[in-house]
């Protein structure tokens, strides 16, 4: 269940408490008439089913709610209550699987901005691959593979796709690019000092058998990076965080970053197509995935929302002025 916060400007509470009443998914609603301040206008409160949220938000969006007013949504950990249970069962499809666009808009709106968290990241997250290819170690490698936010940027870019929004796909698309960039050189500068105190050498890139999928981008790197972007999309439009990890993990893109920073330094031009195509092939592999992935559940909650026998919002109503003479 979600909790849902509506402040409706004065007139307009009525129409926005009728609606929620029409609604099978909407329960426990509480209305306090005028106690807002900023905005002015009633507070309403109610749970609404997670499967039903959609239809919900976007007959307030009708009446103009989020212009002239405020929505808010929170998840609701534990709730008591039949009714809750019978907005639930009449609410289409299940909990788990609802989709709830606004709440995926906002995150990977969150995950598109270059911010020097992400920058950050990432560069520790590219700096630990390439230790860990240095010293053949798949402990390091599948660190930074967990440690890497570039998968933020990769949703983005996939719902910019389907939405479509040329804005957010560019936004996503210079993150991820610039971020990459950053990481690389950032790891370039730390390898140049490394070799120049001596404590690499190109001979350490010779013999890395436990590491040299890095650099072995075969059929097989495209296919787990299709599923690890289903996946992925999958774990984020149903708030699943913890599947993240498993996808983190399955994927080189950092790995490849980090092997393509040493080897540049290291003059082991040999593995640098290698690097970046196992980087741009996981990337598309995720697009891809990702994007198929939204479009049908896109098609799947759209057909589920318009079974569901709602009155249609009325929009907001702005009485006219007469002009003085």
């Amino acid at each position: 269940m979600l909790h849902l916060r509506v402040i409706a400007p004065a007139g307009q509470g009525e129409d926005v408490v009728a609606f929620l009443v029409d609604c099978p998914m909407v329960t426990n609603i509480v209305v306090l008439p005028g106690v807002a301040r900023e905005p002015r206008g009633d507070l309403i409160l109610a749970d609404v089913a997670r499967e039903g949220a959609n239809t919900v938000l976007h007959g307030l969006e009708e009446q103009g709610i989020p212009r002239d007013g405020s929505i808010a949504v929170e998840t609701i950990d534990l709730s008591l209550s039949a009714r809750a249970d019978k907005a639930e069962e009449d609410a289409p499809g299940h909990e788990d699987d609802a989709v709830v666009w606004a709440e995926f808009e906002e995150r990977v709106a969150e995950g598109s901005r270059l911010t020097w968290a992400f920058v950050t990241f990432l560069a520790l997250a590219t700096q630990i691959a390439a230790i860990g290819v240095l010293l053949d170690s798949t402990i390091l490698i599948v660190g930074a593979m967990v440690l890497g936010p570039e998968f933020a940027a990769i949703a983005a870019i996939c719902y910019g796709i389907i939405r479509p929004s040329a804005r957010l796909i560019g936004r996503a698309l210079r993150t991820l690019a610039a971020g990459f960039a950053i990481a690389i050189i950032v790891t370039m500068v730390c390898a140049a000092f490394s070799a120049w105190w001596g404590w690499i050498t190109p001979a350490m890139l010779d013999h890395n058998e436990q590491t040299d999928f890095i650099v072995s981008p075969d059929r097989w790197s495209f296919i787990v990076a299709v599923l690890a972007g289903a996946a992925g999309v999958l774990s984020v439009t149903a708030g699943k965080s913890s599947a993240l990890v498993g996808v983190f993990i399955s994927v080189t893109t950092v790995p490849a970053a980090g092997n393509l920073a040493v080897a540049i330094v290291l003059v082991h031009f040999n593995e640098v197509g290698d690097s970046l195509l196992q980087l741009g092939v996981n990337v598309a592999g995720m697009l891809i995935a990702g994007t198929v992935t939204l479009v049908l559940q896109r098609l799947v909650w759209s057909r589920l929302s318009a079974t569901i026998p709602v009155r249609r919002a009325r929009p907001p109503h702005h009485p006219r002025t007469t002009p003085h003479l």
